[in-house]
């Protein structure tokens, strides 16, 4: 609720250069700029970002800490400050979490995050003084060691405060166009993990879907032989490079779609050149679900495809008729002509959308609210602690003296833009970001070759020191081949 909101707690994400992960916070310059200067905007990260510039206060805790600091949050609140007329009615596990948190006393907290005292009784302050706040977390919490942790206590501070649908708090856009607030139909999880792959049975899997870090011993075990990649790049995301590239080189059937030349196009078996951005119609999907408000857009292609490019969704609408497949929407013959895109993309949508008034973009004026409340929840009750979280906390360890984290860069994305630039140069900037301190304890000077070793790898990059880092925070950006922070770590 950008109007109206007076704390907006940002932690481990920065939305100036990631746009609010997903573009979640768009225009977040202007955006944050207007939340401070009608409340106050917090951050926490172990690096002085781009977005904690303008924040009133900046806390540099030790990377992988979070949670430690989101569970004294949840304690103190809960003692003094939680909205217990909402809990009574939109809550369930009150006394559990309260029984959770308990040990997370000041001097606990101070142990695990290298914060001041000072500093967090601030926050918590800033917090009491606001009622209402918005966490919005990112790749910083979610690719640590206790993301679940975490970001479950994110959530619960919220629900505490009664911050969710809330004036002042956070809302949830059900989207344009799949309208997720008409479903009525939703089946609660409990949160317990689905069985894991063949090869690797004690890995989660969640709505269907396994984890990166079994694909390898999949193609390895001989349960996987042909893989599709749409638009992605595991050899520079997944972990164990080296091991990555060889299954995938293993693979009987390799098949990639994409618009440029990499390192996962090098290996395939097959290539399929897509029609680009501009060369294809598109309609807003999962992303509408990260926007501040509700809104719609469909657009149609701005050139011609050149060359015998072709959609992705023509790729494998052939491929299933050529397999006997019956995986083309009713209604759609495949014919690749004008306005073809634009029929599947109707068909996909459903009859109560219209697509050409979709053409420019729309924003839905009723914005409806409380729908999670009345749908989604069973009984209308958010869990605050459910078995496989309070067991998740139980086990909780400060992080280790010294963590890679993760970091985006301005002008790239993951593996993408690298070789876009106004010279057409390519702009490696791959550099390991030490802190003064942390240089200065392994003898590096800047733009000095330097060693990163972890338990499963190694890889030699060139030092840059950042007094942006606090001490025991290391940061090497991801998406590039040389060096690739894939190389330190591992699917175990």
């Amino acid at each position: 609720d950008i109007d109206q909101c007076r704390m907006l707690l940002l932690i481990g994400t920065n939305p100036v250069v990631s746009h609010g992960h997903l573009s979640g916070l768009t225009n977040p310059v202007a955006n944050l700029r207007k939340i401070a200067g009608q409340g106050e905007v917090w951050v926490v990260d172990p690096r002085a970002t781009a977005s904690a510039r303008g924040a009133a206060r900046h806390l540099a805790s030790r990377p992988g800490s979070d949670a430690f600091l989101l569970a004294y949050l949840a304690r103190e609140r809960l003692k003094d400050g939680a909205d217990h007329a909402y809990l009574a009615r939109h809550a369930v596990g009150l006394d559990a979490l309260t029984e959770a948190v308990a040990s997370f006393d000041l001097d606990r907290t101070i142990a695990a995050t290298g914060l001041e005292e000072r500093e967090i009784l601030d926050l918590l302050q800033a917090i009491r003084r606001a009622g209402r706040l918005v966490g919005l977390s990112g790749t910083g919490t979610t690719m640590s060691a206790d993301a679940n942790v975490t970001e479950g206590l994110l959530w619960a501070i919220q629900i505490i405060t009664g911050s969710f649908e809330r004036p002042g708090g956070a809302w949830f856009n059900p989207g344009y166009v799949h309208r997720l607030d008409r479903i009525r139909d939703w089946t609660p999880a409990d949160g317990r993990a689905e069985p894991g792959p063949a090869s690797r049975p004690e890995l989660p899997r969640r709505n269907g879907e396994y984890p990166c870090a079994g694909l390898v011993d999949e193609i390895e075990g001989g349960n996987l032989r042909a893989l599709f990649v749409p638009g992605g790049n595991p050899v520079t995301a997944f972990p164990d490079t080296k091991r990555t590239i060889d299954a995938l080189r293993s693979l009987e059937v390799l098949v990639v779609g994409d618009v440029v030349q990499n390192e996962i196009v090098d290996l395939a078996t097959h290539v399929w050149p897509c029609t680009d951005q501009l060369e294809r119609a598109d309609l807003s999907g999962v992303m509408e679900f990260y926007r501040l408000g509700v809104i719609g857009h469909m657009a149609t292609p701005v050139v011609p495809p050149v060359a015998e490019r072709r959609p992705v969704w023509w790729c494998f609408d052939q491929l299933g008729e050529r397999l006997g497949l019956e995986i083309r929407p009713p209604g759609f013959d495949g014919a690749l002509q004008p306005g073809a895109e634009e029929k599947l993309l109707s068909i996909i949508a459903g009859d109560d959308v219209d697509l050409d008034r979709l053409k420019t973009p729309r924003l839905l004026e009723d914005v409806p609210v409380g729908w999670v409340e009345r749908h989604v929840l069973p009984e209308g009750r958010w869990q605050l602690a459910p078995d496989v979280l309070v067991e998740q906390l139980r086990g909780l360890t400060p992080p280790p003296e010294r963590v890679l984290i993760p970091a985006r860069q301005l002008r790239t994305m993951n593996s993408a833009l690298r070789d876009v630039s106004a010279t057409g140069e390519r702009r490696d900037t791959i550099e390991v970001h030490l802190s003064p301190v942390d240089a200065k304890e392994v003898g590096a000077g800047d733009g000095d070759p330097v060693r990163v070793r972890s338990a499963t790898g190694e890889l030699v990059g060139t030092a840059r020191i950042d007094a942006q880092l606090r001490p025991g925070a290391v940061w090497i950006p991801h998406g590039w081949t040389d060096p690739n922070v894939g190389q330190l770590t591992s699917p175990e």
